[in-house]
């Protein structure tokens, strides 16, 4: 008999948890600021806060990207992750200096303010929340890059470079909504800074090189355009999110977004001790990561189902089986079985196939054979050569 989920797996499959929210209270909570959407309010979907979660756990699956029409929940789903993210050491420096930094460069790793710091003996960081960084689709490259201060440029005449979006994303999650339209440029910057984990920004005779470590989740409508190859390889779980079948859920799910609507802090208070204790786990998790290891059978599993696919990146394995830790974590659990495998496969593993590629590579293989039985020829030729000549 197979092991009763754990509680984080448990609270994610609820479905129960939604019925409760017109019963709850009407309370003045006296807030200003709009309460995010409660992640556990959001009704079906599993697949789709799955993915989410294990990336929070886990960034080392490589980013997420959901995949649906309008409406579906994506950017809800993404922005009331906040509400469960995890704690950080945040830089108190805006160039972003670190001990982390300190202890791998020495004092010329860090500016000179923070090296006076130092030498006070005051703290270069705080611990913080993971947040989430919005790339809003208008953004320029100066604006995700970073550039010139034009304000001190133009009151003091003095150049000096500022930093940008994808330097605020550093250790936070980055977020792209209708990542298919972003513009070309802006896009290999994220990019380029996504596989490197820091970014180079040169104006002139000046340069400031930051870190951009994040973690990318990207959404998008299908029905608006594709999304570049380049661009949809640095995702490492793919969602596709379709609208919910089940009536009585969309009825739920209206429920919800009109209680949210008209009384948003009233929703948040009737998930409020379910989201605090999906934060506990989400933390917990965290902390077991490192001492996750794979079991053989699930090794097998993984690597017989991408050999099977015909998948040729190596980005495959990496995301199935970080996935399948994450779920293992999360499951409460020292080992990865075949069960964690077969959870994460569908988001791990879709659209990873190659159209194109296999006929290009037994074209190519054709040319090889061709090639190297020339060369075999050529040898066998000169082998009689030196026969006859020695004859």
């Amino acid at each position: 008999m197979s092991n009763p989920p754990s509680r984080l797996l448990h609270l994610l499959r609820d479905q129960s948890i939604a019925k409760r929210v017109l019963e709850a209270p009407e309370t003045d909570m006296g807030l200003a600021e709009l309460e995010p959407f409660p992640f556990l309010a959001i009704v079906g979907q599993e697949e789709m806060k799955l993915a989410l979660l294990l990336a929070v756990i886990n960034p080392l699956v490589g980013g997420v990207l959901l995949i649906g029409s309008r409406g579906t929940a994506k950017t809800t789903a993404v922005r009331s992750l906040v509400d469960i993210l995890p704690l950080r050491l945040q830089s108190l420096c805006p160039n972003g200096c670190t001990e982390e930094i300190l202890e791998e460069q020495g004092l010329d790793g860090i500016c000179e303010n923070c090296a006076k710091r130092v030498g006070y003996g005051e703290p270069l960081t705080v611990e913080d929340r993971v947040r989430i960084v919005e790339l809003p689709l208008n953004a320029e490259l100066r604006d995700v890059v970073g550039g010139i201060d034009e304000r001190l440029a133009l009151e003091q005449r003095r150049l000096r470079l500022e930093q940008g979006i994808l330097a605020q994303a550093d250790g936070n999650i980055l977020y792209i909504d209708e990542v298919n339209l972003l513009d070309d440029m802006v896009s290999d910057a994220i990019l380029d800074a996504a596989s490197q984990g820091f970014y180079t920004v040169r104006r002139g005779p000046l340069n400031l090189r930051y870190r951009a470590r994040f973690l990318l989740i990207g959404s998008m409508n299908p029905e608006e355009g594709k999304l570049r190859p380049q661009i949809m390889d640095r995702f490492g779980l793919r969602v596709v999110v379709r609208g919910l079948a089940d009536p009585e859920l969309r009825f739920r799910a209206y429920e919800q977004a009109v209680t949210y609507g008209l009384q948003p802090e009233r929703l948040a208070a009737a998930f409020a001790e379910e989201t605090l204790l999906l934060a506990l786990e989400v933390e917990r998790a965290r902390n077991r990561l490192p001492e996750i290891t794979i079991g053989s059978e699930a090794k097998e599993l993984g690597l017989n189902l991408i050999q099977k696919l015909g998948i040729a990146s190596s980005r495959a394995e990496i995301t199935l089986f970080e996935a399948a830790r994450a779920h293992a974590a999360a499951d409460e659990r020292p080992e990865v079985l075949k069960a964690d495998i077969e959870a994460v496969t569908l988001i791990s593993l879709r659209m990873r196939q190659s159209t194109g590629l296999p006929d290009f590579m037994r074209q190519q293989q054709s040319e090889d054979d061709m090639l190297k039985a020339l060369i075999a020829d050529d040898i066998s030729d000169q082998v009689r050569e030196r026969q006859k000549t020695k004859s």
